[in-house]
């Protein structure tokens, strides 16, 4: 089983849903978050007066799937989320020993 966690833009959210949707992936989990990348943040004018914004809104998703399905997932969310402008986000995937569905205790896959 993999972890797959991407940074992307809040309003990219609803097409990577989508995406994973059609894939049949339906659980995952969504934070909203804050950072910059190589952007370095951006500059903003409020009432004439300019204001540096270091910390650029994101969404970050996570989700655990199957090894056979963390390609196909991580492909459905990089094309969902690209726009082809600095800032898209990234997308990666770490291995997962154990998962526990709490209310059954089952393990493993039956508990994805």
């Amino acid at each position: 089983m993999k972890l797959i966690t991407a940074i992307v833009k809040p309003y990219r959210l609803d097409a990577v849903k989508t995406a994973l949707q059609e894939l049949g992936i339906h659980g995952l989990t969504v934070t909203e978050a804050s950072g910059y990348g190589r952007q370095r943040g951006h500059t903003e004018v409020y009432r004439g007066a300019e204001y540096q914004i270091d910390l650029v809104p994101k969404v970050r998703i996570e989700l655990v799937v199957e090894d056979a399905d963390a390609e196909p997932a991580i492909e459905a969310i990089v094309k969902a989320a690209q726009t082809g402008k600095i800032g898209d986000g990234k997308v990666w995937a770490v291995p997962v020993e154990t998962v526990v569905r709490v209310r059954t205790g089952e393990r493993g896959p039956d508990a994805l």
